[in-house]
């Protein structure tokens, strides 16, 4: 669904999500004209019900506390977003359910590769708003990226409504 809002002269287009029975975070997703236009991810989200949901900040990690491809950036992220999907599947959700992103890279000239690797989780019709900062360093030398997400999962009087 579309709607516009209207704030004084200022036009907000906004896209409404489906219901969280339907899969989906109860949002609208939104880039006020007035603003930069976005490329991958959206600069508003509201919420419309629901409870959050904080991941941690997930690297790649795997299940033996490995790190998963020392020096290639982009088997790092592959899996850290891996790692983000299998905690939201831990708790009943999906990238579908996320509404905002937190990225943090070594080098920013990776930008890309984050970008095409990330749209293979997130939803790239409602994309979540998102933040990407260049670190000098992560927490173990090898570790070359991190991102954390929100997510919002349907209150209990949503679910009981359902």
């Amino acid at each position: 669904m579309s709607a516009h809002a209207h704030c004084g002269d200022n036009t907000v287009n906004q896209e409404e999500s489906p219901t969280m029975s339907e899969g989906r975070a109860p949002a609208r997703f939104s880039s006020p004209g007035t603003m930069p236009r976005p490329y991958g991810y959206s600069q508003v989200e509201e919420i419309i019900g629901g409870d959050p949901v904080y991941i941690s900040g997930q690297v790649p990690l795997d299940a033996n506390n490995q790190v998963v491809g020392v020096g290639d950036f982009a088997a790092q992220t592959r899996q850290a977003f891996k790692n983000v999907r299998l905690a939201l599947e831990s708790v009943g959700l999906t990238f579908a359910h996320v509404v905002k992103i937190q990225m943090f890279l070594t080098d920013i000239a990776n930008l890309p590769a984050i970008r095409d690797i990330g749209d293979e989780f997130v939803n790239i019709e409602q994309p979540p708003a998102s933040t990407t900062v260049q670190v000098a360093a992560l927490f173990h030398p090898d570790v070359l990226f991190e991102i954390d997400a929100i997510a919002y999962a349907p209150s209990v009087t949503d679910q009981s409504a359902q």
